[in-house]
């Protein structure tokens, strides 16, 4: 039995994982699991452990653990903590012997990516057996390629034998974000249920129900949306928590400048950390006006 189907016994901890509730995924009991299906809840504990920034807590914890799938935890927490280039040598290491490892194959994808080497990124998660989150992350990458006919084509293929998977209609919405028109309304759909639902609610499902909404022009219903999702990232600062919430911090400061709230921008901007793709897609802009406008500099005569 596939355990990530709905009979399966990883589908509870799969889906809580994915929808952001992170602390969901690190209260499962994993008690009753079967012995093969241990070393992936332990995974995704371990991955969420890391989401809410333990991420030595996580390290600490598996520092006598052995096997791949423990050191491409290993290796993702480096990249985590900024150190980039100890991660991708890990990757490296480990894709050379265990490449058709789930694990390996999700993690080093991520790290791979992050680094700029798509084309690897790709080749890696290509290995997947059916891997619902290796096609999640294609889908990701297609759209940071602007190839929105290839990530519909990953979603498409995926719908055919996984049609009741929270995980594709997640990145269908993600594919229908990006294509617009009448697929905006049809990602709402999707994560206001999750977002408004009691069981399944997040800082990370608020923030793709306030995205869907900025498409869809509903402004005031954005800023309630994102309110709450702020409200859970307050939260869990106080208990030195760091989240997916800082993307609610990200489209505060969208939201604000399409609003006119300059004053409000300007907090948000100051919240965001310096890496924040945000913060360095402004920066170039920034560069490329000065540039641009260097051009057609008044010439002052002497």
């Amino acid at each position: 039995m596939d355990p990530f189907s709905a009979e399966g016994e990883l589908l509870t901890i799969h889906n809580a994982f994915h929808q952001g509730q992170y602390q969901a995924v690190l209260d499962f009991d994993t008690s009753s699991l079967s012995q093969s299906n241990i070393t992936t809840a332990r995974v995704l504990k371990l991955r969420a452990q890391i989401a809410n920034g333990d991420v030595q807590g996580a390290l600490a914890s598996i520092e006598k653990e052995k096997g791949p799938d423990f050191d491409a935890v290993r290796a993702f927490a480096q990249h985590s903590k900024g150190e980039t280039s100890t991660a991708e040598k890990q990757i490296e290491q480990l894709v050379e012997k265990f490449s058709e490892n789930a694990t390996v194959q999700i993690l080093g994808g991520i790290v791979l990516q992050a680094a700029g080497r798509t084309e690897e990124a790709l080749s890696l998660l290509s290995k997947h057996q059916g891997n619902l989150e290796a096609i999640a992350i294609i889908t990701q990458i297609h759209l940071q390629q602007n190839r929105t006919d290839l990530a519909h084509k990953e979603v498409s293929a995926a719908r055919k034998w996984a049609q009741d998977s929270l995980l594709v209609n997640i990145a269908e919405s993600w594919v229908g974000t990006r294509v617009g028109g009448e697929s905006y309304q049809s990602a709402f759909y999707v994560f206001e249920e999750m977002a408004q639902t009691p069981s399944s609610t997040s800082a990370k499902s608020l923030v793709a129900q306030a995205i869907t909404e900025l498409h869809l022009g509903r402004l005031p219903e954005a800023e309630a949306a994102l309110n709450q999702a702020l409200q859970q990232h307050q939260q869990q600062q106080q208990q030195q928590q760091k989240n997916d919430d800082v993307e609610a911090v990200a489209n505060a400061v969208v939201l604000a400048t399409l609003m006119g709230k300059r004053e409000e921008q300007e907090r948000y901007l100051k919240e965001l950390r310096g890496g924040h793709a945000l913060l360095v897609d402004l920066e170039e802009k920034g560069r490329a006006f000065d540039a641009a406008a260097g051009k057609y500099a008044a010439k002052v005569a002497s």
